[in-house]
This record gives C-alpha cells, structure tokens and sequence, in this order.
C-alpha cells in the first residue's frame, strides 16, 4: 500500500483548520526570477503551497530552473503539476500524480502516468494520487489532453466520474475549468461533487476575486487553486494585492 507522505500529510493536517489556496506558475510564462519573487509574496501572504506545471512547454531545463528557484526562496510545498510525463523536475517535493478520467485519449488517463512512473521513483517525489477531470469550457487543458468536457449543467456527471475516482483509490479530486477560464467551475457542481466524496475537493481555473474563491469554497472545495490571475497581474504589489483579497475569501470560510 502506497504510504502517504510528507507534503500529502501536510495538506490533511492545515485542511482540518482550514481551507486551503495554492498558487499555480507556468514555467512558461514565468521566469526564474519571476517565479521566486512571486514564491516570496505567496509565502508572506499565506498560500498554502505552490503547483509549478502547464500544459505545454513545462520541461526540463525550463522547468528545473523554475522549481530550483523557488526552492531557493521560499520554504513552501513545491508540487509537481505536469501536462505530461516530461513534466517532472527532480528538485520538487512532490507530484500529482494524476489521471484526467474524462479525456477521449488513454493516453492521459494512463499512459503518460506509466511513461512518468520510474521517473518520480528514481527522483524520489512523493506521488499524490489524484483524480483530475476538466469541465467547460477547459481551455488548454482541454483542447491539449483530448478531453471530453463536462457540460457545466451537468454536475452529476462530473460527481460520478469523482466518486469513480475516489474508489479507484485517488486521493484527491481536482476539478478544472481550465486556466484564464471567463469563469470558475459552477458553484452547483462543486456542491453535488463534494457531496459524493469523502476525499478532498481542489478547484481551479477562473478564480479571481475575493468573491470567486469565498464562493468557490462555501460550495465545498477544500483547496482552490489561482494562476492565471497572479502571473498576469502586471506588476509584484498587484500580484499581493490579488492573492490578499483572495485568501481573504478562503479563509473566511471555516472547515
């Protein structure tokens, strides 16, 4: 039996006190620099850990560069979110190591996660298992792993393939509405999901306000995850500015 390590058990011991917020940076939009300054903010203000992964061009030495530099300043959980099997750095503390049940391609449900599995054993990255599932409109999450989109009237759906998840012994469950999504998972959805499992709920992809996250979370997501909103702020004091207002709205809602 898989063990759960020491960031997973991290995440349950914050998550019996409160909700939580993780920040998401794509080694191909940030820099180096970039990212070790917004690691620095992040921490000050709160987040709960940071996600470094896209789905497209987050490799190698790209992506090495920008796990080592936020190691380097920031004494946060640096996980692993990766588009692909190439999408792992050995100087991370742990990965996702997850399967997007709903793509039309096995490629993504399986595949990958077979081409990436001695990888995160020979680095020594935790493995968190997770159950990932993309919903509309899915942006390029969407369009680059195939998948097939949960209708966002359809929050059943998107429940059974959660439960489908939790039994086939992820986990988490991450729902996805796709990074720089005009707006966030449907609040109706993420209440029928919680509902059905007895795992943890991450949201991401189109939370960017205090109000987005406070109502994200009263739905029932344990964990919600921003981006978009923090890399693309224009400047350092308006990245802190965000991440305040929206950790404010996630931690205003008791567990």
């Amino acid at each position: 039996m898989l063990k759960i390590g020491k960031v997973e058990s991290y995440i349950h011991e914050k998550l019996k006190e409160e909700k939580l917020h993780f920040v998401l940076l794509d080694p191909e939009d940030v820099s180096p620099g970039l990212a070790s300054k917004l690691a620095k903010i992040s921490e000050k203000v709160g987040v709960d850990a940071i996600m470094v992964g896209g789905s497209t061009g987050a490799e190698g030495e790209v992506l090495d560069g920008v796990v080592k530099a936020i190691k380097e300043n920031s004494n946060l959980p640096v996980i692993l979110f990766p588009g692909s099997h190439g999408g792992l750095s050995k100087h991370a503390d742990a990965v996702f190591f997850m399967s997007l049940l709903n793509s039309r391609n096995p490629f993504f449900i399986t595949g990958a996660q077979a081409l990436g599995a001695f990888k995160v054993k020979h680095y020594g990255i935790e493995p968190i298992p997770m159950a990932y599932l993309v919903v509309e409109p899915g942006e390029t999450a969407g369009w680059v792993s195939d998948a097939n989109l949960i209708p966002r009237h359809k929050p059943k759906i998107a429940a059974a393939y959660a439960l489908a998840g939790q039994y086939m012994g992820m986990r988490l469950v991450y729902l996805e509405a796709g990074s720089g999504a005009p707006g966030h998972v449907p609040n109706e959805m993420i209440k029928v999901v919680k509902s059905a499992i007895d795992v943890p709920l991450i949201v991401g992809g189109g939370i960017r306000t205090y109000e987005d996250a406070k109502e994200v979370v009263q739905s029932g997501a344990d964990i919600i995850v921003t981006g978009t909103a923090i890399e693309k702020a224009g400047s350092l004091e308006e990245s802190k500015k965000r991440l305040e207002s929206i950790i404010k709205g996630v931690k205003e809602v008791s567990p």
